[in-house]
């Protein structure tokens, strides 16, 4: 991934951030009053205000001290998303068999860490890139395997190349990479006084490859 700095936002400046998915829809409304619905892009992109953490004159400086290393927008970073960040519920413990990763071939070794949503009509299958690490369990066939996971791709490497018809699965918490959605910072100490939230856009990026 490049122009990526490997270091997570803060937790304490994250705590309280809100925030989720954008899809982009192009509605195109027809003469009948029908209209058609299509979207350029394969994936969603998260987006967050993490403002809410900002709570005293240190979380600014820590803040600042943030933002002037990865200088605003040009280096992505790691971000928490804190209603989701495993691949399991939230309440649930992380297991090797949360996430459905392919199927061996008995040749293929390294597979793409994945998260999948879907309900009884469709589904959507987002790749994960920015695992937490030591969080990954990699599993065949229901047994737990040996493997090696690349932190910044989501990657995972065995040990043994599945059989054919294997099924490869995997548990792991994961960040999202994210960028500052501005080159500058507005942040005024009266605000802390009058209770309100400084406004510190993040926005997610994405590989070329997976736009």
């Amino acid at each position: 991934m490049s122009g990526f700095h490997d270091v997570e936002f803060p937790l304490s400046l994250a705590f309280g951030a809100s925030g989720g998915p954008q899809r982009f829809t192009q509605i195109t409304p027809l003469t009948n009053g029908a209209e058609q619905r299509n979207t350029p892009h394969a994936h969603s992109k998260r987006r967050y205000n993490a403002g809410a953490g900002i709570k005293s004159l240190d979380d600014l400086h820590t803040l600042i001290a943030f933002f002037e290393a990865r200088r605003g927008q040009l280096y992505s970073f790691r971000f928490k998303d804190p209603t989701d960040f495993k691949s399991c519920r939230p309440s649930h413990a992380i297991s090797a068999l949360d996430q459905s990763l392919g199927l061996g071939d008995g040749v293929q070794t390294q597979f793409q860490l994945v998260k999948t949503y879907s309900d009884a009509l469709g589904h959507y299958v987002r790749p994960i890139k920015t695992p937490v690490e030591n969080s990954v369990r990699v599993a065949v066939n229901g047994v737990e395997v040996g493997f090696e996971a690349e932190p910044i791709t989501g990657r995972v490497t065995l040990e043994i190349a599945p059989e054919q018809d294997a099924v490869i699965t995997a548990g792991f918490e994961f960040h999202v990479p994210v960028r500052f959605d501005s080159d500058a910072l507005d942040l005024t100490l009266e605000a802390f006084g009058a209770g309100e939230a400084a406004h510190i856009p993040l926005i997610e990026v994405r590989d070329y490859e997976s736009v």
